[in-house]
């Protein structure tokens, strides 16, 4: 009974919130129904590019580097993709990786899955030829879509995964046959492009985790609510017909939720193939953006390029920075206020779990480096390791989280711990008195000191507002005599002198002495993944020793 209200409590929210933000339009509730009936047939990204086509709509849907493309453009194109695959048999339970950047070939490879009813793994663009050919024959890749950029990794694939080319920078052939790889627009060029009847069920995308401890999981996504675009609605002001530039990869969870909202707003989405700093808010003033969808490094090297760099552009029309996937440290968020204004939303969540808490610009200023609180139809709580559930402020408890996009176990029958129908995020925080959460770290990167427990973020977080610090890593050393001392990666700021001492001070003067790293090491740049995450093993396999 008390799930049967909770659902309830949930949609009854959902609907307040999609009406409040223009996705239900009122008086014209019937362009709302066209919508939830067209993403209820092909799912949320093809369903919601099917509608507004068939509502007429010329709006430009996206932009890249080969130019525009209508919403009209997207929804034939990506029919006589369905057709061109279906050709080639590529049909219901098909499976196709995809190994793409930002860019038109992406988006109609996932409007042609959807479409379709076909499996899409979405493989990491940093991937190794190892990784791409573990996931993929894990996954049961048979079809693979890739940029020409890839084409030595993908080269690790077996002879018999049929390739096609999603953008070419260089001919790609293959081998023995010396025959050129054939491309998505040959592919578009050859078959009819008015609508495709609509699948048993929709296409289901793949993301896979960040593989930051291992072989990435295969994390599917199926039949979904159209209901959970509320879980971003309620606490950030996404809105109808904006512009929305695509920063963050769209293969990973940031990326491809914001993408397919965007879609679902009737937003002209704008791609970025490689990330730079100066050519990011460049781009925000030159399309007036209203919303940029990034990761926190990408954030933090915006932030580095300093006052008279950013004075140069006219970023006034940016309502919100939509930032996710890994932590963003309280120096981040105010030095962000102080150049952008009031416009840093922190989206908290997970490949598995997906939206868990976001932090509004309020929140930021009045608690910068919050998670924030749970939007509409999420559910956050704490647990102890006895499975309790801790509901004291400023207690650190195990973060778990309940949304109706939390997966339902990993491809190869794994699954994440669950307590109440709750689903572990592997991270552990604390709530403040006035409800915020914060996020103190992963639950396997404590640290054990001498007998006391220590979490590197509070650590990092401490040594990253110092002016002399561009970035920092903290990750624990084996030691004979302590079981495990600190050790900290520093990249230091430009033109600064790094100085081992200076920071092992400036830890001492504000934290208790065992939280002091014994190790300082000087770096030119952290090792991270194609989505910004830290590669902590990396660093423990350094061996780190002292300066």
């Amino acid at each position: 009974m008390q799930d049967v209200l909770r659902n309830i409590t949930d949609t009854l929210s959902a609907v307040r919130v999609m009406q409040r933000s223009g996705l239900i339009p009122l008086p014209r509730i019937d362009e709302g129904i066209r919508l939830l009936v067209a993403v209820e047939k092909y799912g949320p990204f093809a369903g919601s590019v099917h509608a507004h086509a068939g509502r007429g709509q010329t709006r430009t849907a996206l932009i890249d580097e080969r130019g525009q493309l209508s919403y009209r453009d997207l929804d034939q194109q990506s029919n006589a993709l369905v057709r061109a695959w279906q050709a080639e048999g590529i049909g219901a339970g098909s499976c196709v990786g995809a190994m793409c950047r930002n860019h038109r070939g992406l988006v109609l490879t996932m409007l042609a899955a959807a479409k379709g009813g076909v499996r899409l793994v979405l493989m990491n663009t940093g991937f190794a030829r190892p990784q791409l050919a573990d996931v993929a024959q894990r996954e049961g890749v048979r079809h693979f879509v890739f940029d020409s950029e890839f084409a030595d990794v993908a080269d690790a694939l077996p002879s018999d995964v049929t390739p096609f080319l999603a953008w070419v920078d260089e001919p790609v052939r293959t081998f023995p046959a010396e025959q050129p790889i054939r491309t998505l627009d040959d592919l578009i060029a050859a078959y009819p492009t008015d609508a495709v009847p609509a699948p048993e069920r929709p296409g289901v995308f793949i993301l896979l985790t960040s593989g930051t401890t291992g072989t990435p999981k295969g994390a599917p996504r199926g039949r979904t609510s159209p209901l959970v675009t509320a879980q971003f609605l309620d606490r950030i002001p996404l809105r109808p017909k904006q512009t929305m530039l695509m920063v963050a990869p769209a293969f990973h969870g940031t990326g491809i939720s914001q993408l397919g909202l965007g879609l679902s707003l009737e937003n002209t989405i704008v791609m970025q193939r490689r990330f730079d700093p100066e050519t990011t808010v460049r781009r925000i003033a030159d399309t007036r953006a209203d919303t940029v969808v990034l990761v926190p490094t990408m954030l933090q090297r915006i932030i580095d390029l300093g006052p008279e760099v950013l004075s140069r552009y006219d970023t006034s029309s940016l309502k919100v920075i939509f930032a996710a996937g890994s932590a963003l440290s309280p120096d981040l968020c105010i030095r962000t206020q102080q150049a952008f204004g009031k416009v840093l939303h922190n989206f908290y969540g997970s490949t598995e779990v997906a939206a868990v808490t976001v932090a509004t610009p309020d929140d930021l200023e009045r608690a910068p480096g919050t998670a924030g609180r749970a939007p509409a139809t999420c559910h956050v709580a704490l647990f102890d390791d006895a499975g309790n559930r801790i509901t004291e402020p400023d207690v650190i408890g195990r973060i778990f989280a309940r949304s109706s996009l939390s997966f339902e176990g990993y491809t190869d029958g794994r699954d994440k711990e669950r307590i109440d129908g709750m689903l572990s995020t592997g991270d552990v925080g604390h709530f403040d008195k006035d409800g915020l959460l914060f996020v103190d770290g992963r639950d396997d990167d404590m640290i054990i000191s001498g007998g006391e427990n220590v979490y590197p973020l509070e650590v990092e977080n401490l040594i990253a507002e110092r002016p002399d610090v561009r970035e920092v890593a903290v990750i624990g050393v084996a030691d004979d005599e302590f079981g495990h001392r600190l050790c900290a990666f520093v990249v230091p700021a430009p033109t600064s002198t790094p100085d081992a001492n200076e920071i092992r001070a400036h830890v001492k003067a504000n934290l208790a002495r065992y939280k002091v790293p014994r190790d300082v090491v000087f770096m030119e740049e952290l090792p991270r993944n194609a989505t910004g995450k830290l590669l902590r093993r990396a660093l423990v396999e350094m061996e780190a020793g002292p300066e």
